[in-house]
């Protein structure tokens, strides 16, 4: 298990087009559109994925498996708040889901 610091993730701006077009040429893949996540380790971009499409590329050079995993959970992150953005709202309806029957 890693670690939730063990990598920075941050969605990409338009400073980061030429390492996102990097790691699409790496990945023989076409490059992402925004908005991205970027994930990167030991602060070089090692993989991104779109928001959009769920879409991911990565460096075949480097272990990026886990990356890939957290930049799926983080992305999971954003569409939850996108859809209920209201912290309490959400712990709310996740409280409702799962109310314990009694016997």
């Amino acid at each position: 298990m890693f670690a939730p610091t063990t990598y920075v993730i941050r969605l990409a701006g338009d400073a980061d087009q030429a390492a996102l077009e990097r790691l699409a040429l790496l990945d023989s893949a076409a490059p992402l559109e925004h908005p991205v996540l970027l994930g990167e380790i030991d602060g070089r971009p090692a993989g991104a994925l779109d928001l959009d499409t769920g879409r991911t590329v990565a460096d075949p050079f480097q272990r990026t498996a886990h990356l890939l995993a957290h930049l799926r959970v983080r992305a999971a992150a954003f569409e939850a708040g996108s859809r209920t953005p209201a912290v309490a709202d959400r712990i709310r309806a996740a409280m409702a889901r799962s109310k314990a029957v009694h016997a």
